[in-house]
């Protein structure tokens, strides 16, 4: 008890100064925090993936199409479960700052695929009827203001013209890292209208999604499918979603590195200032060291109250800085929701904060702490003034 009022005293006599530290830290762990949360929100799509879905694309590039006859010869395979296909549509909202993603795809097998996307059932219902329909996550819906029955058209990029459609529901993510920021249309839709526009364009579907029986035959049926391919016009490319997704996160790899450098480098900068507070204030209480030791108080004390003032700095900081992520994030997330469908505070990024926080405290104050313990008494008098 006499140590905790000891230390409590002693945080208040430099406010100023412990302030600012205190402020300092907790800009920090803010920083680090939203940091990490970035690096997170890279690999969303690689977290959200199931282990029981493979995704069957060209084998040169996700560029190229595959022919829609491909679909019935990949059901067949052992293993194979459902197929969809889809492609990206790519189609631009007024204009192109308004990006979001988009897909044509096969609404009824793609909806049995993705379960996480929860769609009333009179919704669905509307939108499997409606070939000229759409159904949009409720990020998007609220980004722009979107109800049921509105109109929508998008320009489009890869698939050019303007394609009229109408909002035929809104579907929830069932788990955090769900994307609501999609918009999903009918592939028929798509396809039909290339028919009489672009007739070599139509019936190909940029990529197949394949649901499986089991995540341990994934690497098995991924083979035996590429293998019917084989030495084809179209070869194909048959991963697991998890591995489709990070070929994307891998074509930033570098960014990313950069954001993880930039979160240590800002906990090194902090501790740097920490550790020059801390030295500050035990050079300053020497004569305090000498008479506590003249008074039969050991040098492992001296060293607690140190240790123990300095984590409790940390430990102030820290809870401010976690305090002000949650907010922060939100607002952030909010700013950046057509990069980063999904930006969210995890747990571990918290757990992170508290324990960089905790390293700061115990190497700012692990120096002085030391050389309070072993200062003689004589010693520390002399060095008052």
């Amino acid at each position: 008890m006499l140590t905790l009022r000891f230390i409590l005293k002693n945080l208040s006599r430099h406010k100023l100064r412990n302030c600012l530290t205190v402020v300092g830290i907790a800009v920090s762990v803010l920083s680090f925090g939203l940091l990490r949360t970035t690096v997170d929100a890279w690999h969303a799509g690689v977290e959200a993936s199931s282990a029981t879905r493979l995704v069957t694309r060209n084998s040169i590039s996700l560029i190229f199409s595959l022919p829609v006859s491909y679909e019935e010869r990949i059901r067949g395979v052992e293993g194979v479960e459902i197929v969809s296909r889809g492609n990206w549509f790519g189609g631009e909202y007024i204009d192109e700052k308004n990006f979001f993603p988009n897909f044509a795809v096969d609404a009824r097998t793609y909806l049995e695929l993705y379960p996480e996307l929860l769609l009333p059932d009179d919704q669905k219902a509307a939108f499997l009827r409606d070939r000229k329909g759409c159904i949009i996550g409720a990020k998007l819906a609220a980004r722009f203001g979107w109800k049921i029955g509105d109109p929508v058209t998008l320009k489009g990029t890869i698939f050019p013209g303007n394609w009229g459609l109408t909002v035929r529901g809104v579907y929830a993510g069932r788990d955090k890292g769900t994307d609501e920021t999609m918009l999903l249309f009918h592939w028929d839709y798509l396809n039909e209208t290339l028919r009489k526009t672009s007739p070599r364009r139509a019936d190909q579907a940029g990529f197949y999604i394949i649901g499986i029986t089991s995540a341990d035959a994934a690497a098995s049926t991924a083979l035996a499918i590429d293998a019917r391919f084989q030495n084809s016009l179209a070869e194909t490319l048959t991963e697991t979603e998890k591995a489709f997704q990070m070929s994307f996160v891998a074509m930033s790899g570098a960014i990313v590195a950069a954001i993880r450098i930039v979160s240590l480098l800002v906990i090194v900068i902090i501790m740097a200032v920490a550790a020059n507070t801390m030295a500050m204030s035990a050079r300053e209480r020497m004569g305090e060291f000498a008479a506590l030791k003249a008074l039969g108080f050991g040098g492992g004390y001296l060293a607690r109250l140190i240790l123990g003032e300095s984590l409790a700095i940390a430990a102030i900081g820290c809870a401010l800085g976690c305090g002000l992520t949650f907010p922060a994030a939100a607002a952030f997330g909010q700013a950046v929701s057509q990069y980063f469908p999904v930006f969210q505070v995890s747990a571990l990024t918290v757990g992170l904060q508290g324990a960089s926080a905790l390293v700061v405290g115990l190497v700012a104050g692990i120096v002085p702490a030391l050389r309070a313990q072993s200062i003689g008494i004589a010693e520390a008098l002399r060095r008052i003034g």
